[in-house]
């Protein structure tokens, strides 16, 4: 880009943007951060700016926007105050989940600051905990080099969000020379491990004498982009793949070797096998209390070794055999020339036993149910064969976020996008948006329930103004039904305060100039996907099912996860 001379610190902080190729940012602007507004206004032929209807869903846009794009670092900006603070349940969803974002959010001028002046919230103390690193910008000849260390940060090594805080008098005082370069490295910050070889020997020398192997896929894998090298080692060593939720999508769910996800509404494969297994090569995943049930009775027969980019996760939940410090691509790569071929027919075979009983009990019940009303299972069942497994599937929180976990189809990687670690509810509808706009190629389905729909909801005027195709699917029970699950089985059937007296979605949606339809009985069902799918636009659909159905199986609080509850 060159040299520029006499320019203010707000237009220095979009030229730095631009250095760093991004083209999308998400915002709301106020008082504070009017000055980079107003530069914005001339740099909309390079810069897409799309207005939210909330902070909130700012962030949570620019988190599916990074997501879609296969870990693309998301950008979002927002005023002093409330503004940023409206931010900060976005900003530590993406820290828990891995998702690289640079939130950007004005601040009350130098000489005000500690003054309790009008909007001024001190965002560094807030989101110290919930950053890879955040900085407060004071002065305008800081802003190059802050864009810069915050880009590079927040995309390597494990990634995550950063926060930088700009105070007003920074982004209107003149630079008299810009220049900027991008940052490659910083003292102290090792975010790439040196590959230890004598852990890959340990754990080649641990597989080749497996009897009963089992690989765990994590987020990992997708952030690490060795999706094919995790198929190579399982079909190698006939290692069946169960997957955690936030790796979902990571492997082809037609592939004979995958089980299926693992943990608390996983699959009974997956769960009766990992109790099973002899040696699990647990790749880019944190072992969180949603997939190891009684940490006491997880996997009792295994030995475990641990692929991470994060050493500090080894150990901090379940004992590791072996910890493998590095990318997950680098260390597979080195791996598998040292694993020898090798064949577990009767172990392989044991799936397809677990699979038809969960088929029987849970699966045929939910997809092919018999009953009068619409189960939550067959809509997502219906929306997976519409889009023949190439749609981004982006879920809220809830019973509809492990139904669509459980039966959507993937054949290709970075296609589900859902809140995990954090589990926040109203995350889906705005991630949806921003997963649309950075695949505008592919079909964004976004799967919701009514109570996280109406968390933000507002976002639809977005969706409307910018025309954005994203296909919207509620799944009505009118309850917050995951917590109605556990108040009918856990604590006597007192229903405290889940049960929603809904509005009229399809009214909504119709205000916004967004073409609805609303769906009560079985055989209305297939049509009404094939025209949301065909629509060319945004479409709201909305599913009346049942309003006491269950996700399962189920794994209680506190059981082994091979303790799975079927039905109740």
């Amino acid at each position: 880009m060159g040299t520029y001379k006499n320019i203010s610190g707000a237009e220095a902080l979009l030229l730095s943007l631009i250095e760093e190729d991004v083209t999308t940012i998400f915002g709301y602007p106020g008082g504070t951060i009017i000055p980079i507004y107003d530069t914005l206004y001339s740099y909309t032929d390079r810069l897409t700016h799309i207005l939210t209807r909330h902070e909130q869903g700012a962030v949570h846009a620019a988190q599916g926007y990074s997501r879609a794009k296969a870990g693309e670092v998301g950008v979002c900006m927002a005023t002093s105050g409330p503004g940023a603070t409206n931010l900060i349940t976005g900003i530590a969803d993406a820290m828990v989940d891995s998702t690289p974002l640079v939130c950007i959010t004005a601040q009350v001028p130098q000489h005000l600051l500690g003054t309790d002046a009008f909007q001024e919230a001190d965002m560094i103390s807030m989101t110290m905990p919930i950053t890879k690193w955040n900085y407060q910008i004071t002065s305008s000849s800081e802003i190059s080099d802050a864009i810069a260390k915050a880009f590079y940060i927040a995309k390597s090594g494990r990634p995550g969000p950063v926060v930088l805080e700009i105070t007003r008098n920074a982004q209107t005082e003149m630079i008299e020379e810009y220049e900027y370069n991008k940052c490659s490295s910083l003292r102290s910050y090792n975010p790439l491990p040196t590959l230890d070889k004598t852990s890959l020997t340990a754990a080649a020398k641990l597989l080749n004498s497996a009897e009963k192997p089992l690989l765990f896929v994590g987020n990992g894998v997708l952030i690490s982009k060795c999706e094919e090298l995790v198929v190579e080692l399982s079909e190698k060593i006939q290692a069946p793949m169960a997957i955690t939720l936030m790796g979902l999508s990571a492997i082809d769910t037609s592939n004979p070797l995958y089980v299926g996800m693992v943990g608390m509404h996983g699959t009974l494969a997956a769960n009766v096998m990992t109790q099973k297994s002899d040696v699990i090569v647990a790749i880019g995943m944190r072992f969180s209390d949603r997939v190891t049930g009684d940490i006491k009775r997880f996997a009792p027969n295994a030995k475990i070794i641990h692929i991470d980019i994060d050493s500090s996760e080894f150990n901090k939940v379940v004992k590791c055999a072996i910890g493998i410090n590095a990318d997950a691509k680098e260390a597979l790569e080195n791996l598998l020339p040292l694993v020898e071929k090798r064949s577990h027919d009767a172990w392989v075979a044991e799936s397809a036993t677990h699979y038809a009983k969960e088929f029987e009990e849970v699966v045929k019940p939910t997809v092919h149910s018999q009953e009068d009303i619409l189960k939550m299972g067959e809509a997502v069942d219906l929306i997976a064969q519409q889009c023949s497994g190439n749609a981004i599937i982006v879920t809220d929180v809830g019973q509809q976020q492990m139904h669509a976990a459980r039966y959507s189809k993937f054949s290709q990687p970075h296609s589900f996008i859902t809140s995990g670690g954090l589990g926040t509810m109203g995350y889906g509808l705005p991630a949806a948006m921003g997963a649309k706009l950075g695949r505008p190629d592919r079909e964004v389905v976004s799967i919701l329930g009514d109570g996280g729909f109406q968390m933000t909801m507002q976002e639809l005027g977005t969706i409307k103004q910018n025309n954005i195709a994203v296909k919207v699917v509620i799944l009505n029970n009118s309850y917050l039904g995951m917590v109605r699950q556990w108040q009918q089985m856990f604590f006597e059937k007192r229903y405290s305060f889940t049960a929603l007296d809904n509005p009229e979605f399809t009214l909504i949606a119709a205000a916004y100039g967004i073409k609805t339809e609303k769906v009560h009985k079985r055989e209305e069902l297939k049509e009404a996907v094939k025209r949301m799918i065909e629509h060319d636009g945004p479409y709201l659909l909305e599913v009346v099912v049942d309003n006491h159905e269950n996700v399962f199986p189920m794994v209680p609080t506190g059981s082994a996860i091979s303790e799975q509850i079927c039905n109740v």
